[in-house]
């Protein structure tokens, strides 16, 4: 992470200049807001639901009104049969009944702006479901009336808290209950500003929400939970713009394995998406993905409630030599810098901590200090130090009245300081005045294990030093994709696919295609051993079945492997020879991956990593959704485990990044060109000047 500077401590001008979506401010502040199938029979849910609103209405100006063709009043106040005779206009109106299809009509006539759809039964159960869903849609659109849901929570009207200081959390959920318990940080002070229970996404997902959210002044940190994508170019597309806003966005995805991703269908309708797809996404546009809901509102509140630290440095201060240990492990470990304080900070630390404890960081001044003068002193050192960003302080304990002091002195610095002051409070019970009163009346960034602590710094740095080269980013617009269908598409052969890579200017192997043994003997002239390749319709994986053979140096092999090669073909059901390819052998480099997989959500994506034949053993690969630029092509390959052979390994020569790059590049222009559904470059040997594709195979719709 690069010092902070000006420009990245401010949004982007071009995306800041537009305000938030006029039309979403109406949901989040609407006027009137029609109850459709409001109740006040005690203990249903649609009484439940129409006090929510009710309450929600009196709490923020608007005016709710109950509609029910079965009463006349409901809680002492008038009902109107349905949405078309409320007076005045209404610019939301909230459908408690299951028959939805019923009061469609009514509010298109209405003139409704948004329809909040709480009735489940339709894209999560199937088929069926998802027709009645997009019927559901398409006559909402026609009549120009946005839905959130179907299948949603009355999340949207919950009591936020208008006494919280400092930047608030927005909060996105496709599952309202998931939402609860990081709703409830309110108990802990972090303030809210907003809750979007998008449930199946029918028509506004969290890529409207995300886009809307960002350009809200107020809006420190993005909270969401997430089981999949209603719309993935158009989450890309959110997610770039607030990345060029400077608004950091924390998730959990659910979907990790085939059980969450079967759940997430059920539970939503989603498509949760391949999830090593879905972790790339997530780098690509900076966004810090966390497992448990703990973590998405402890990071979410840090990002909400620090500034960005003037360098990337951690310091950890304890009463504990024990604690500080700890913590300081678990920061390393997470690729955490602890930079040894200054001599100078050393030095007028050693002022006030005993010669025996540990001051060059981790710093211990092992408890008294706290509880007397010492205490602010040593914390205004330490902040002092310039090599120190984050300043981590981990209680482990609580001893009154030392810990009182020590809570106050923090409080009391942090009012002086840009930078980050952690605490982390250990003590299970959390009942202290110390913690209920000290810390969480406090606007320090506050947790109670250290593992949450150690994942919030990390994605809070991280996030910083992606937005150094957030000016690079690429921000995709929509466009069309006229992706070959997967019935008319068809595997080409080895010679086609290095065809299209040349002409992206890729380099290939010198090849020359020869019918038979007598041609393949002439044409690799033996300068030196060649590389003999079974060229043969309906054969995809050659090396599966012993079609390349290294190393060939004479004419009578060249006879021996062709005629192999030829018997093993005719052995192969629906495979028919095509010939023999003699390609150069080319030594040294390293073996590397590149190429293109389809996504149910995403598209065309693009991969690069570590090849050869072992390529599906070791797994060692990155993805990229297009579009992107070189600086993430290189953030592709420093990701991968391998990295270090491309950086030359004991002694070898490191290979050539930009060529490496170059070809990853071009990759990306034969996907966004919807030339291949599918391709796969490997080898794609490494040199040390350059890079070269041994082997190709593509899959189109045909070749040329």
């Amino acid at each position: 992470m690069k010092p902070a500077s000006p420009q990245v401590a401010v949004r982007d001008a071009a995306d800041a200049d537009v305000p938030p979506d006029p039309e979403l401010d109406l949901l989040f502040h609407p006027r009137t807001v029609a109850v459709i199938g409001a109740s006040d029979t005690p203990g249903r849910p649609t009484t439940l639901n129409w006090r929510r609103v009710r309450d929600w209405a009196a709490r923020t100006g608007a005016t709710a009104v109950p509609v029910n063709p079965r009463r006349t009043e409901v809680d002492g106040t008038p009902t109107y049969p349905s949405v078309r005779e409320v007076p005045g206009e209404v610019d939301v109106a909230v459908v408690l009944v299951s028959d939805v299809d019923r009061v469609v009509q009514d509010a298109v006539d209405k003139g409704v702006r948004f329809l909040v759809v709480f009735a489940a039964g339709f894209a999560e159960t199937g088929a069926d479901g998802a027709r009645r869903q997009a019927d559901l849609v398409r006559r909402l659109a026609a009549g120009g009336v946005r839905m959130l849901g179907p299948n949603t929570n009355m999340n949207l009207f919950e009591a936020f808290r208008d006494d919280l200081p400092g930047r608030a959390i927005a909060l996105i959920t496709q599952s309202g209950h998931q939402g609860r318990p990081v709703f409830q940080g309110q108990e802990l002070g972090i303030r809210f500003s907003n809750w979007a229970p998008t449930g199946n996404e029918g028509d506004l997902d969290a890529a409207d929400f995300i886009d809307y959210f960002a350009r809200l002044p107020e809006t420190g940190a993005i909270a969401a939970y997430l089981e999949g994508f209603h719309d993935g170019p158009a989450f890309q597309r959110a997610a770039a713009r607030a990345a060029r806003l400077g608004v950091p966005i924390v998730v959990v995805k659910v979907g990790r394995t085939a059980v969450g991703r079967s759940w997430a269908q059920s539970h939503t309708g989603h498509l949760a998406g391949a999830d090593e797809v879905v972790s790339a996404l997530l780098r690509q546009y900076g966004i810090a993905r966390v497992d448990g809901l703990d973590e998405l509102l402890d990071t979410a509140a840090l990002f909400a409630r620090a500034k960005r630290p003037p360098v990337p440095g951690v310091c950890v201060y304890s009463i504990s030599g024990g604690t500080s240990a700890h913590m300081a492990d678990l920061l390393t470990a997470a690729g955490i810098d602890l930079p040894e304080l200054t001599p100078q900070t050393r030095e007028r630390l050693r002022e006030w901590i005993p010669d025996y404890l540990r001051i060059d960081n981790p710093v211990d001044n092992g408890g008294h200090p706290v509880g007397d003068w010492r205490g602010r002193k040593i914390l205004d050192t330490i902040l002092a130090d310039p090599g120190v960003g984050i300043l981590v302080v981990p209680i482990t304990g609580a001893f009154p009245p030392m810990s009182d002091a020590f809570v106050a002195d923090l409080v009391a610095v942090s009012a002086t300081t840009d930078k980050p002051v952690c605490v982390v409070w250990g003590s299970p019970s959390g009942t202290e005045d110390a913690y209920r009163v000290g810390l969480l009346g406090s606007q320090l960034p506050v947790f109670r294990t250290f593992g949450n602590c150690v994942t919030a710094i990390r994605a809070f740095l991280d996030f910083h030093a992606f937005q150094d080269d957030v000016s690079e980013l690429v921000l995709p617009e929509p466009r069309p994709n006229p992706a070959p269908t997967a019935t008319a598409a068809r595997t080409w052969t080895e010679v086609e696919s290095k065809e299209l890579l040349t002409r992206y200017g890729i380099a290939v192997t010198r090849d020359v295609l020869c019918a038979d043994a007598a041609a393949a003997a002439a044409a690799a002239s033996f300068d030196g051993p060649v590389v003999l390749k079974a060229v043969a319709a309906g054969i995809a994986h050659k090396s599966d079945l012993g079609l390349v053979r290294l190393g060939v140096r004479s004419p009578d092999e060249v006879a021996t492997v062709v005629a192999e090669f030829e018997r093993v073909v005719a052995a192969q059901s629906g495979a028919s020879w095509q010939g023999v390819l003699v390609s150069e052998q080319l030594g040294g480099g390293v073996e590397t991956v590149v190429g293109i997989a389809p996504d149910p959500v995403f598209g065309p994506v693009v991969m690069a990593g570590i090849g050869g034949v072992a390529v599906e053993v070791y797994r060692d690969v990155a993805f990229r959704i297009p579009p992107f630029g070189r600086r993430e092509a290189h953030r592709m390959l420093r990701e991968l485990r391998g990295f270090p052979l491309l950086a030359g390994h004991r002694g070898a020569p490191p290979a050539d990044l930009e060529a490496l790059v170059d070809v990853i590049m071009a990759v990306q222009d034969i996907a966004l060109d919807g030339v291949v559904t599918e391709l796969d470059v490997n080898p794609l040997l490494a040199l040390p000047e350059g890079a070269v594709a041994l082997d190709a195979l593509a899959t189109g719709v045909a070749h040329g």
